[in-house]
């Protein structure tokens, strides 16, 4: 969603190709917090993740912070996603206000939420597989840029643009 199409863009824009060896670094971070997330749920398997977790090692004080933290996590993250659609219809179309796809977003997120779970359900599969396909077009297509110079009348970039022009610097 908004963090990979959205904000990986912004990301790429501002840092160029040394973005990538940030989120190499990121990835790398996460994975061990993910692992150890993983072992704690098998040392201990109780209700309430990780906020739990930090009650039980850390103390009352940082579990509660830790759940209310998640909440509002929560609360921003819904209001980037709907930021984003609006940013995104606006591109499509740009002579309706970006407010209007705003509230229109809101209100299909929450008719979602509002109807079934089995419903629900089914709109998340839905959305996760066009995401997915998203991401598999945008590789393949990116290598068919490096490799085979599609949209390039031929000319296959390569890599070379990831060290000239100050790549990593």
């Amino acid at each position: 969603g908004v963090g990979l199409f959205l904000g990986s863009a912004k990301a790429i824009e501002m840092a160029g190709p040394a973005i990538m060896l940030s989120y190499i670094i990121g990835g790398l971070a996460i994975l061990v917090i993910m692992r150890a997330l993983g072992e704690m749920a098998v040392h201990n398997p109780v209700a309430g993740s990780f906020s739990r977790y930090a009650q039980d090692y850390l103390g009352p004080l940082a579990g509660f912070l830790t759940g209310w933290n998640y909440w509002f996590l929560w609360l921003v993250t819904c209001v980037a996603e709907i930021t984003a659609v609006a940013i995104y219809m606006g591109i499509w179309f740009p002579d309706v206000p970006r407010w209007i796809w705003a509230l229109a977003a809101l209100a299909s997120m929450g008719g979602v939420n509002l109807i079934a779970v089995k419903a629900f359900g089914e709109f998340e599969f839905w959305f996760a597989l066009i995401k997915i396909v998203t991401i598999i077009a945008m590789v393949l297509g990116g290598i068919g840029v490096i490799a085979f110079g599609f949209g390039n009348n031929g000319v296959a970039l390569g890599i070379s643009n990831l060290w000239s022009n100050g790549g990593f610097m």
